[in-house]
């Protein structure tokens, strides 16, 4: 028999291209258990976009209010926008067991560790800046003027990688999304963890 456990709080960060999205979209479908927080955002819905699935739009007003109240885990300001992460819909998904990523950057990541240390962070590198550059290339969204301002970004970004607890280089797309897995699994069997799942078992085993 087994009791219910906390669960565990993840950051993947990683410059744009990198494969972020597509891992955590992967690993989202062979398991029911992982969720991904989402957002708060002051930006206008991109075609396709659903309030409260890709992102919680909300207005200035509202999302400053919410800042006053210190309800995000970390927040910011990108040009005009801001973005944010609500502590209460983490907390009600980690005390349901339920493991959540948060899909933040490296500033996102230092504001959130500063509240939870025990938080799981993993950095995200493309194979070499050449195909950085070609995955950019290939989506054919942005002009040249924006890729190249992407690939200043990408750099930026990287350059905080010894940041985090785990780095992985997303050459093989299924390599990477194992290694992936098993981080989450590898968090999952931590003593801590185990001790609560199982305590029901230790306490028999130690009679």
């Amino acid at each position: 028999m087994t009791s219910p456990t906390r669960g565990n709080l993840f950051i993947l960060s990683a410059p744009s291209g990198a494969g972020k999205s597509s891992l955590i979209k992967a690993l989202l479908e062979k398991h029911d258990d992982i969720k991904v927080s989402v957002s708060h955002t002051t930006r206008a819905p991109r075609p396709g976009e659903e309030n409260g699935v890709h992102y919680h739009f909300v207005s200035v007003d509202e999302f400053k209010q919410l800042i006053d109240k210190g309800d995000f885990f970390e927040w910011a300001q990108v040009f005009e926008n801001y973005y944010g992460t609500s502590k209460q819909a983490i907390e009600d998904q980690l005390a349901a067991g339920i493991d959540v990523f948060l899909d933040i950057d490296w500033q996102g990541a230092r504001q959130v560790r500063e509240l939870m240390p025990e938080v799981k962070t993993i950095f995200i590198l493309p194979p070499s800046t050449a195909e950085l550059e070609n995955r950019l290339n290939g989506r054919g969204q942005d002009s040249q003027e924006v890729i190249a301002g992407r690939m200043a970004e990408a750099k930026s970004e990287s350059s905080h990688y010894n940041e985090f607890d785990y780095i992985l280089v997303n050459d093989d797309f299924e390599q990477t999304r194992g290694e992936l897995e098993h981080i989450v699994i590898a968090a999952r069997l931590e003593q801590k963890a185990q001790s609560s799942r199982h305590q029901a078992l230790i306490a028999d085993l130690l009679k």
